[in-house]
């Protein structure tokens, strides 16, 4: 990842295309010729304003291997060209090309020829999906060392630009599985068995999975964090934690897994503070997982425990473990059983099922005001997943939900109370579904969530909310108008007049009024006259108003008045739900200018 960036700039005008790059990335210093060595040393990347040649010269002496070197990029004095010079995959001086090739309007240059002709860079798959790199020469399961690793990595390189005949092999699901799958270069044949490899067909191979193979040919192997380790013990467990790590490692190695393959280490919920457990974890550099004797009492085991089930009631806990922390996933390594004085414990290990997790989520989602291409990207992409949209009746348009994928059901929640709104998300929740709850405008303004979250905390549930545009936002840009005007009025007030539901004394209308600021009220037009009356204690009869309702809706409708008048719209045009009352000098003013640019203004981008 690049966050410290040096810029050299060899000439005057270089200096000036730095100080345009350096306005657009946070951590950026514009150094001289004479500062490479240091730039090099302390920055995660070097961006030359100059010419290639001087760029090459400068570095050469520094240049150590990709894995340590900074990203370098060269560009030419007239932002033309943009040349990834060193580092271009590990490093990120090719992404790092391509961004500044945007900015400048340039010619991004990449000469790695797995980037240009459409290949895999097999240098950073293990960075993207968090895979372990080993290097196996020809017939050997023992990797090459670190210090040999790049060579031999390079060779494996050129062989697969070259398009040398390669074999992939896939021998279990993996994150990643299905794109390398989908992206098979023509040079590349699909395996899910090492055994049927052909001897002597292939030069390269390439590997993802957790077993140590002997190849037939030069291999890359990723390893795959797919090894779930099940473990139980005795209660106060006082054992070394490198005896515990050495078993399990030992049981790993005697069936050909890989060590690397590990990612959790799981047991019974009993067990969640136990000291010898938290220390493996540690030592094994993976979390530490527990779960429910109720959740493990229902997984069928090979080997349960008598003994285990008369101290806990469950039948195992290092197999049942193992396989709930794998989603149902094979047992590669069954029970294991130390018993040594009174140091006893077991192990289990299993794979990965690929599949995903039963585990719900909850997207509250922000509508937007009305129209339904008002609600985010991000908002659509939910609403396009979910298996259940939960939205709110008559305030979000119907049309909003006609994103929804076949099959998914929509439901308003209207006639529903909270309880049932709940228990229904809850339904889909427990069996692994999307929920969306669609509120409109924003959720967090008005969008009585409070009590939904409350009960997702209280049941442990997970869920995020993604915002929408709300309706203030919509009237001031219906309203064509600025609701911030310099030296005239500077603060927006979002709030609501006093009905059914109490408001603070504090936050009446009457005491927010007297700031002057744009106000804009919402759920109160049944309260027209009230509002009225409250706000004329202030601000002027003759004070602007604007009454938006379904605003960006098709139904849209927009009246424009003075505060005097405000009770009299409302009424006359039979307006209650889905109104947005806006008050203040803001609306329509075009009086007074920014300072923001203006010719003696100076700021970071204008100096």
């Amino acid at each position: 990842m690049i966050n410290k960036i040096t810029i050299i700039a060899v000439s005057e005008k270089g200096k000036e295309l730095a100080e345009r790059i350096s306005r657009h990335y946070d951590e950026v210093t514009i150094s001289r010729l004479a500062e490479v060595e240091q730039a090099f040393s302390c920055s995660d990347a070097l961006i030359f304003i100059g010419a290639l040649g001087i760029c090459v010269r400068s570095i050469a002496p520094y240049i150590q291997d990709k894995h340590t070197d900074p990203a370098v990029v060269c560009i030419d004095t007239t932002g033309k060209q943009v040349i990834s010079v060193l580092s271009g995959h590990v490093g990120g001086a090719n992404e790092l090309t391509v961004s500044l090739a945007r900015l400048l309007s340039a010619e991004p240059v990449i000469t790695t020829q797995s980037d240009n002709v459409g290949l895999w860079a097999l240098d950073t798959l293990p960075e993207k999906y968090d895979w372990a790199l080993e290097i196996l020469p020809k017939g050997n399961t023992t990797p090459v060392s670190d210090e040999r690793r790049n060579s031999w990595l390079n060779q494996a390189i050129a062989l697969f630009v070259d398009r040398k005949p390669t074999a992939l092999l896939l021998e279990c699901p993996v994150e990643g599985g299905e794109y390398l799958i989908e992206t098979l270069p023509s040079h590349v044949d699909l395996y899910q068995d090492v055994a049927s490899i052909p001897v002597d067909k292939y030069s390269l191979v390439i590997a993802v999975t957790p077993w140590i193979h002997a190849y037939p040919a030069l291999c890359i192997q990723y390893v795959p964090k797919v090894l779930h380790v099940g473990m139980g013990c005795k209660r106060d467990l006082l054992v070394d934690v490198q005896l515990l790590k050495e078993k399990i490692l030992t049981s790993l190695r005697e069936q050909h897994l890989s060590e690397k393959a590990i990612c959790s280490l799981d047991s019974v919920d009993i067990k969640a503070d136990e000291k010898a457990l938290l220390l493996l974890a540690e030592a094994l550099h993976v979390p530490f997982y527990t779960y429910p004797a109720t959740e493990l009492k229902e997984i069928e085991v090979p080997t349960p425990s008598a003994v285990v089930e008369s101290n806990i009631g469950i039948p195992s806990v290092s197999e049942a473990a193992a396989i709930k922390a794998s989603g149902d996933g094979l047992l590669v390594l069954p029970k294991q059983i130390y018993h040594e004085g009174d140091v006893q414990f077991t192990w289990a290990v299993a794979l990965d099922s690929g599949k995903p997790r039963q585990k719900g989520h909850i997207e509250i989602v922000g509508a937007g005001p009305g129209d339904p291409e008002l609600v985010s990207v991000r908002g659509k992409h939910f609403l396009q997943r979910a298996d259940l949209i939960l939205y709110a009746g008559s305030l979000v348009p119907k049309e909003l939900t006609y994103y929804a994928k076949p099959g998914a059901i929509v439901r308003s929640s209207a006639d529903m109370n909270l309880d049932e709104q709940f228990a229904l998300m809850k339904s889909f929740y427990d069996k692994g579904k999307l929920v969306v709850r669609l509120h409109t405008g924003d959720p967090c303004l008005y969008g009585a969530i409070q009590e939904q979250m409350n009960y997702f905390d209280q049941y442990g549930m997970e869920y995020h909310i993604t915002p929408g545009i709300s309706a203030f936002q919509a009237a001031a840009a219906e309203l064509k108008s600025e609701f911030t005007i310099p030296e005239k009025v500077q603060t927006i007030i979002l709030t609501r007049g006093e009905g059914r539901t109490p408001v603070p004394e504090k936050e009446q209308l009457h005491k927010l009024a007297a700031s002057q600021s744009t106000m804009c009220i919402y759920l109160s037009a049944s309260i027209a006259d009230k509002v009225e009356q409250e706000l004329l204690q202030h601000y002027a009869p003759d004070t602007p108003v604007a009454v938006c309702y379904k605003l960006s809706w098709k139904e849209q409708r927009i009246f424009r008045g003075e505060l005097k008048d405000l009770a009299r719209i409302v009424r006359e045009n039979h307006l209650t739900l889905t109104t947005l009352l806006v008050v203040g000098e803001a609306i329509g003013h075009r009086e007074g200018l920014s300072r923001l640019y203006a010719d003696e203004f100076k700021h970071l981008f204008r100096k």
